[in-house]
């Protein structure tokens, strides 16, 4: 494909133009964040802490998802679907560069989703995108996608991470070095430390009003919360709920409490004994008690769930009395299982507060019943490789924070293993309807179901709490995607 280098008078020009900026009031900040990326490319792993750095700040995709969890133009301008639903035309911006100069054109949406579908795709959920059967380019600003059947969310999809495009000469190289068209170029990653994001003078887009963005790896939330108040960071998108009460009142910051996609469950192996029994998972489910784990763990700020969906999401219905909190029925099913004395298993915990809290509030919880856990705290690649790629685990505690992602459940080969041929064709069903009604119905017989199975223990939902300085604006209070968008955050006099 014919490229062509940007000259680089626009952006010294620029660049010299913000730094004056700078001298009148901040334009840099320095964001905490509880989890270092294992990479950073999303199109080629399913860490949300990859998201949180690159999502629309580095990287873009054909549409975007704003804070409010709806669809909006991206790097296509416009688009057209065709009656049937099957063909989506989409019109590219014109003059869109990535940061290493070259131009983007509709060659790299086609590399784009030809990399995602290949054989050797190492995408995170591949499967959003393999209804795509054609891939034709029209002209340099003009692509045409078909699919072999209607699928009711995908301009949603093709915002997500998993769908950012990329170019065919940096593709290979995004994981330590990437290179994409959004309004912050990648400047650097101090492993163990910090990300260095730098305005792109060049951006096709809007300007935005920082120069320089750093992502600062602070896990433990004491190291955080000093790191706060000594204005070491600037805020944080997600703070322990343990320690919101230092900020609640002070001037300096402001505490931002919203709604996320974040689903934390008890993951389960369902492949493995003595979990693959359904009334071990029905009991284990009875001897949860949700509430004490929302007050112990989020200090009543989550929301209890009884299925994996959103309570926000308008397709969502409160299955949590499905199996309420009992601790007698739960010992009168493991005695029926063939456990009249309980068994032991191991519950393996990623370095995040709600996990290792919740941990040992629901080992106290099991015990009670007589299911003897053992923890075992890991960091987070080792629960990635582990838990999530080698399913080398009986329990884990994680919250999903992909929105939609009843989906995976259908996928016999994801982690916890569940393998239902029933829900994989109604979840098929769902994904090939458009009508809302329709769709609803078919996602509240989905919930029911995986309820019904007690696939995982549902526990409750994640609350987006941020602190941030009382002199920015611009953040997401809500987090209907994962991502810690930067393009609108600005500081004030």
């Amino acid at each position: 494909m014919n490229k062509t280098l940007k000259a680089f008078g626009l952006a010294l020009a620029l660049s010299t133009a913000l730094a004056g900026m700078a001298m009148a009031q901040p334009t840099e900040v320095r964001i905490g964040v509880a989890l270092e990326p294992p990479a950073l490319d999303p199109t080629a792993g399913a860490a949300e802490a990859i998201d949180i750095v690159v999502y629309q700040n580095v990287f873009e995709g054909l549409t975007r998802i704003d804070q409010n969890g709806a669809v909006q133009p991206g790097l296509a301008d416009s688009w057209t679907i065709s009656d049937d639903g099957l063909t989506y035309t989409f019109k590219l911006h014109d003059g869109v560069t990535f940061h290493d100069g070259t131009t983007f054109d509709a060659e790299d949406v086609k590399f784009t989703f030809d990399r995602i579908l290949g054989a050797d795709s190492v995408n995170a959920h591949r499967e959003f995108y393999e209804p795509i059967t054609s891939i034709t380019v029209i002209d340099p600003l003009t692509i045409e996608l078909k699919l072999d059947r209607q699928i009711g969310r995908f301009l949603f999809d093709l915002g997500r991470g998993d769908a950012v495009i990329v170019a065919p000469e940096s593709a290979d190289n995004n994981a330590n070095d990437p290179i994409g068209t959004g309004p912050f170029a990648f400047v650097q990653w101090d492993k163990g430390s910090r990300v260095v994001l730098e305005a792109y003078g060049p951006y096709w887009g809007e300007p935005v009003h920082l120069t320089k963005a750093s992502y600062v790896f602070i896990g433990d939330t004491a190291t955080l919360t000093n790191a706060l108040l000594a204005g070491d960071i600037d805020g944080t998108n997600n703070f322990s709920t343990d320690a919101l009460a230092v900020f609640e009142n002070n001037p300096q910051f402001k505490v931002l409490v919203g709604t996320t996609e974040g689903e934390t469950i008890l993951s389960t192996n369902n492949k493995r004994p003595p979990f693959d029994n359904l009334k071990v998972r029905q009991a284990m489910a009875h001897a949860l008690d949700r509430q004490a784990i929302i007050d112990g763990t989020t200090n009543g700020y989550g929301t209890p769930i009884g299925a994996p969906f959103a309570p926000h999401n308008p397709y969502y219905v409160d299955l949590t009395g499905t199996y309420p909190y009992d601790p007698e029925a739960a010992r009168a099913l493991l005695a029926e299982a063939g456990y009249p004395d309980g068994f032991s298993a191991t519950l393996k915990l990623p370095p995040v507060p709600y996990a290792r809290t919740s941990g040992q509030i629901i080992a106290s919880q099991f015990a009670a019943v007589g299911i003897k856990l053992e923890l075992i705290n890991v960091e987070w690649a080792q629960w990635l490789e582990d838990v999530y790629a080698n399913k080398d685990f009986d329990l884990s505690i994680i919250s999903h924070v992909e929105p939609f992602d009843i989906g995976n459940y259908a996928n016999p080969d994801y982690y916890f293993g569940y393998d239902n041929p029933e829900f994989q064709a109604l979840i098929e069903t769902l994904n090939g309807t458009v009508d809302e009604t329709k769709r609803k119905a078919l996602a509240v017989e989905a919930q029911t179901i995986l309820a019904k199975d007690a696939v995982n223990g549902y526990l409750f939902e994640l609350a987006q709490t941020g602190v941030w300085n009382a002199k920015l604006t611009g953040m997401w209070q809500n987090s209907p995607i994962e991502g810690l968008v930067l393009r609108d955050i600005a500081w004030t006099e």
